[in-house]
């Protein structure tokens, strides 16, 4: 290659290290490399270069981008490097990167000096949060300082009075007893000469309090603090300061903190409170550190108050309009000392009042004695709620200068974004991301804000593909993988929550299936092999132990399930009774699995495993099909949800039974009215498979129907979160009467990956869209829709608009990126590279398709009720007519026509569909012969 300057700006941006934003105390000696390119044309390069420190070059062909190997000799602890990188073809060289850090964290046991160090006499169970304390001397010019830190329990770290970083509630949650990360901060300029003082407060976190319904101090009953503070000099000399029996503790004005419970706050206290005492050394395997991988817990931004209330009992409410995650931070004046302020929290109101129900045990209440200062800030430091709503108590002539809430969560990349012309349609995707945003705290919890907030790995297993097009959740959900590994029992059963609290129930379909489908899911959309090389023990145990527990028939059967999840038709204080067999969705997922499995072992080149596991796959198909369908489609229990998962898995062996199927999930959807009949299993699934099948227009208005069940009935009602039940709050304004209700759950939040790969049409083609499928599905109720992916090889957009006859589809794709772009109502598609497209055509939605792209019914005769309820346009006027004529509401009419599904429509005023199921009046049957007549003329 020659050494030239491409004239067309490409340039490498972005470079990472691993999956991490910044570089600085990676785990590993040798991270991996990532870049994209970014500048006008079609660059085709051949070979790309790595420089380290400005004097090391590295020439590597062929050309990669993503995860690249460590080309030089691995670092060493604590040790850096500066890295560009550039790429080169026949044409020349790009221009180098800017500049990146990457630098090793401690790596083995042995790199550690430190020692955990616990309080003597204060910071026990139920005590104040303590402070712990260790001085040093700086005697020079310092060139670069690194603080390794990590608790048992949260900490936050203070260098001579500044905190070191803006992480809330470090380390964060993983298996301690098997996994514990640390942090590394950059804290050269904190220090000073002369004497210095490193100090930490540290509070309950996940390591002791309350955790589920009914546990307390799970992890241990002793909080204890780590901290290496490693010193270079511009002289060349080394410092090292290390938590040891030299350091002191004391106890603090946090007088209680508990995750689910709040935390009382006496600021009459300011710092530690003496007299300092001693520390204990405490024993923990420094085997089980590792070097924090997910991203930080940080404060995201601050909401205001929407709207100041007054509750029929008098008590003060601030409604900050958006259901959230977090805290409030509560600016007052002229408080008196020793005065208690209270704020209590909750996601909805009750009858004007704070509905706190939904939150069973947990308190969620935090409370402050004041000082009596002039100006105080009231504000949490080791506690997080889950809310819209707050209650303030005892201001007593205090005033109020500013309220706001505090939106905390692990700091995610947003990568992907989605529009479109109903504003109903937007809401409930930006209600996906608010979720997302919520219960991607440290782990990928069920619910923020009553006594759970639980890992279970059902709910991300549903909900991961959404997760990966909405954020960069890899190093995120890979750290939870690694956790859900360690927390994997013997014989392979998975956990239904990691870190595993629950070690005594047993693993079940679909939860388990997380240990497959989440690094499949992660492998698809960020295009690392590694996560796949990583979990395959973990995937593989999953399926061995599923098939010793179905045994030779290969029917996972016969063992208690929780199956399809809050089915709308469970009842509230029983989720599990869904419509849906739960044998034949264990089987349905015992076959998923072991597919995925199979081609894993494909892409690692373990050939025998992957033919092993391609033959389990076959057989559990075979044996579903044999016990659970019958030869002309029909699947067992009938439901929504079988249907969708057994046409979305390929689990139908013949063409006749897929059609069959397809047509009969379409059936069941107009039958309910085109209202959600799925629990957590199927409600991924469902708007797929009727799409596939050739039922758009079901589709359509099944994901635009606002009534309940549906996912815009929670829109209509005013949800900004995603609800746990389709009902939490019922449409009379009460709350679900379930002892489980939760108003910010993410699972059927789950539709935000068809928001983005189905109706604005971009999906990856391959793993890490490194080449992407633009297949949009236009429907009448959408004008227009477009999304945006960041992805791992630059940012991918399509846009569509239809209106006046026309349709209009633009395409950015990214540099080293191949297109493959299918307009609506079209077979042809066309390949394209990098670069800006445009595709001009005639609305497809004029010309009548069906099956092709298109959310719009064939052109034929209105035969029968089910084509009645499948034609929203005629569905309407019938509907209105017939109440018009009757009396008689919608959804009795509905009832009445389940039973008369394959009736001609015809004779459908001759049937019983009068009110109560009586025969209509000579008159009314009359009229509405005419209105059925005149659909069967004018409608298709």
């Amino acid at each position: 290659m020659t050494k030239l300057s491409l004239p067309n700006g490409v340039v490498p941006v972005k470079v990472r290290f691993e999956h991490h934003t910044s570089g600085l105390g990676v785990g590993t000696r040798a991270p991996r490399i990532s870049w994209h390119l970014e500048g006008e044309g079609n660059f085709g390069p051949t070979g790309y270069e790595v420089e380290r420190n400005g004097a090391e070059t590295c020439s590597v062909e062929p050309y990669e981008q993503v995860l690249v190997p460590w080309p030089f000799s691995p670092l060493g602890p604590g040790e850096g490097a500066v890295v560009r990188v550039r790429a080169g073809s026949a044409e020349g060289w790009t221009a180098w990167s800017e500049p990146s850090l990457v630098e090793a964290g401690l790596i083995s046991p042995g790199d550690w000096k430190a020692l955990f160090v616990s309080p003597r006499r204060s910071g026990g169970t139920g005590a104040p949060a303590p402070y712990v304390r260790g001085s040093f001397e700086v005697t020079g010019e310092v060139r670069r300082a690194r603080l390794y830190t990590t608790a048992l329990g949260a900490h936050v770290a203070y260098l001579n009075g500044h905190r070191v970083s803006a992480d809330v509630l470090a380390p964060g949650w993983t298996s301690y007893a098997k996994r514990l990360a640390y942090q590394t901060y950059d804290v050269t300029g904190l220090l000073v000469q002369g004497p210095n003082l490193l100090q930490a407060l540290l509070g309950n976190g996940w390591y002791r309090g309350k955790l589920t319904w009914d546990k307390r101090h799970y992890y241990g009953d002793r909080l204890a603090y780590l901290a290496q503070l490693e010193v270079t000099y511009a002289d060349g000399r080394a410092q090292r300061v290390c938590t040891d029996t030299s350091w002191q503790a004391a106890e603090s004005g946090v007088l209680f903190d508990d995750i689910y419970d709040g935390q009382t706050t006496d600021l009459r206290i300011d710092g530690p409170a003496g007299p300092w005492g001693p520390v204990d050394v405490v024993e923990c395997d420094m085997a089980t550190l590792f070097a924090a991988e997910a991203p930080a817990v940080r404060a995201l931004m601050a909401l205001p108050v929407r709207e100041e209330l007054v509750s029929p009992s008098g008590k003060k409410i601030v409604d900050f309009g958006q259901n959230l995650v977090g805290w409030v931070r509560l600016e007052i004046r002229g408080g008196r000392e020793g005065q208690e302020v209270s704020l209590r929290h909750a996601e909805v109101l009750e009858g004007g009042e704070l509905c706190t129900r939904p939150l069973r045990k947990a308190e969620a209440t935090d409370r402050y004695l004041l000082k009596g200062a002039p100006a105080e800030v009231l504000e949490p430091i080791f506690t997080f709620h889950g809310f819209r709503y707050a209650e303030i108590t005892g201001l007593d002539g205090a005033g109020v200068d500013n309220v706001e809430a505090v939106v905390i969560g692990s700091s995610l990349e947003r990568t992907g974004w989605f529009e479109s012309s109903s504003a109903e349609l937007d809401r409930l995707h930006e209600n996906v991301v608010w979720g997302m945003r919520g219960n991607f705290l440290s782990v990928p919890t069920d619910c923020p804000q009553r006594d759970e907030r639980l890992g279970w790995t059902g709910d991300i297993q549903v909900f991961s593909p959404a997760a990966a097009s909405l954020f960069d959740c890899s190093s995120f959900l890979g750290s939870w993988l690694a956790d859900l590994a360690a927390d994997q029992r013997p014989g392979g059963e998975v956990p239904l929550v990691v870190p595993d609290l629950m070690p005594f129930r047993p693993g079940v379909a679909a939860w388990g299936d997380a240990a497959c489908v989440v690094p499949w899911v992660l492998y698809q959309h960020f295009g690392d092999l590694g996560v796949l090389e990583r979990q395959w023990a973990s995937m593989r145990g999953w399926v061995d132990w599923v098939a010793s527990q179905a045994g030779e028939s290969r029917l996972w059967s016969g063992r208690l399930q929780v199956g399809d999840w809050l089915d709308p038709t469970a009842p509230p204080e029983a989720p599990h009774l869904a419509k849906a067999d739960p044998d034949v969705v264990a089987t349905a997922c015992f076959a998923r699995c072991a597919g995925i499995v199979a081609e894993v072992a494909n892409l690692l080149g373990r050939s025998d495993e992957a033919e092993r596991y391609e033959a389990l796959a076959s057989q559990v198909r075979r044996a579903f099909a044999d016990a659970y369908v019958t030869p002309s489609g029909l699947v067992m229990s009938d439901a929504q949800t079988v249907y969708a998962i057994a046409l979305a898995w390929d689990l139908l062996p013949t063409e006749r039974q897929r059609a069959a199927a397809g047509r009969r999930l379409a059936e069941l959807v107009r039958l309910a009215g085109h209202r959600i009949g799925t629990g957590f299993v199927g409600t991924p699934w469902v708007l797929d498979a009727l799409s596939d099948a050739g039922y758009c227009t079901d589709a359509y208005w099944l994901l635009f129907q606002r009534s309940c069940p549906s996912w815009l009935y929670a829109v209509t009602m005013g949800a900004t979160t995603i609800w746990e039940r389709w009902d939490s709050l019922l449409p009379d304004g009460s709350v679900n009467p379930g002892q489980m209700t939760s108003f910010n759950h993410y699972a059927f939040g789950a539709v935000a990956a068809y928001l983005h790969q189905r109706i604005a049409g971009l999906a990856p083609r391959e793993p890490g869209y490194r080449s992407i499928s633009v297949r949009p599905l236009p429907g009448r109720e959408l004008t227009y829709a477009r999304t945006r992916q960041l992805t791992p090889y630059g940012t991918a957009e399509v846009a569509w608009s239809r209106g006046e006859g026309s349709f209009l589809l633009e395409v950015t794709v990214p540099q080293l990126v191949e297109a493959h772009v299918q307009l609506p109502g079209s077979t042809t598609v066309e390949v394209v590279g990098a670069g800006k497209h445009r595709f001009e055509g005639p609305d497809p939605l004029d010309r009548g398709l069906s099956g092709l792209g298109v959310a719009e019914p064939a052109t034929r005769p209105l035969a029968d009720v089910l084509d009645l309820l499948g034609d929203e346009e005629a569905w309407a006027e019938f509907s209105r007519a017939y109440q018009e004529l009757t009396g008689g509401g919608e959804e009795s009419l509905l009832g009445i026509l389940r039973r008369l599904a394959r009736t001609p429509l015809s004779w459908l005023p001759e049937m019983p569909v009068g009110p109560g199921g009586k025969q209509l009046p000579p008159e009314e049957r009359a009229g509405l012969a005419k209105v059925v007549s005149s659909l069967q003329q004018h409608m298709p």
